[in-house]
């Protein structure tokens, strides 16, 4: 149960800031924001969010609600959604207007044209982020929980404080080099996969 908080801790935070950080991010990029104050406004606040490493927001948000693991997941989802706001504002911008004038030459509308000419085009690129920053919030995700209460970082934290058995201690690092190594493994599956039907579409 540990390591399913663990990995659900990242999961709500790295899903929740990319869907947070998605809309967010056609405001910064200026092919689709017209307005050069809005896009530098958004900008920095995805600066600023991205200065802040996870762990002081974790400390900072422990001290306003509490400890537990919905505190870590909310600071792995404040903090990827400065670095998925950059990101995805970056992708936007380097998407094919030729398939937008395409979609728009239709009489589609703006979401219509958003839907059908933007979002094919930088789906595969962003699944593929998502699932990169969702292995490496698994990772963090366990020094998070050591900090605020959950998973198996707390476990492991408690173990070594109370000097329990060191095979018990020696078995947590091991369940959470598995579980590094399980998702790692998932995450390349999934990205390749995507990787491909990206390269066969272009073909």
């Amino acid at each position: 149960w540990a390591i399913g908080e663990t990995i659900l801790m990242a999961f709500i935070g790295t899903f929740g800031g990319a869907l947070i950080a998605l809309p967010l991010a056609f405001l910064a990029a200026k092919n689709f924001s017209p307005f050069r104050a809005v896009r530098f406004f958004m900008r920095r606040i995805f600066d600023f969010i991205r200065g802040v490493d996870a762990l002081i927001f974790t400390i900072m948000l422990a001290r306003a609600f509490g400890p537990g693991p919905m505190t870590g997941a909310l600071a792995i989802l404040i903090t990827d959604t400065g670095t998925f706001g950059k990101l995805f504002s970056e992708t936007l911008e380097n998407v094919d207007n030729k398939q937008i004038e395409g979609v728009k030459s239709t009489g589609a509308r703006k979401l219509q044209q958003y839907r059908f000419g933007v979002l094919p085009q930088v789906t595969p690129v962003i699944l593929s982020l998502v699932l990169y920053y969702f292995e490496s919030n698994t990772r963090s995700a366990t020094i998070i929980g050591a900090i605020t209460g959950g998973g198996i970082g707390l476990m492991l934290t408690q173990a070594m404080i109370t000097q329990k058995d060191w095979e018990e201690v020696s078995y947590y690092i091991i369940l959470i080099i598995l579980m590094v190594m399980l998702m790692d493994w998932v995450s390349g599956q999934i990205r390749t996969r995507l990787i491909k039907g990206t390269e066969s579409l272009e073909l």
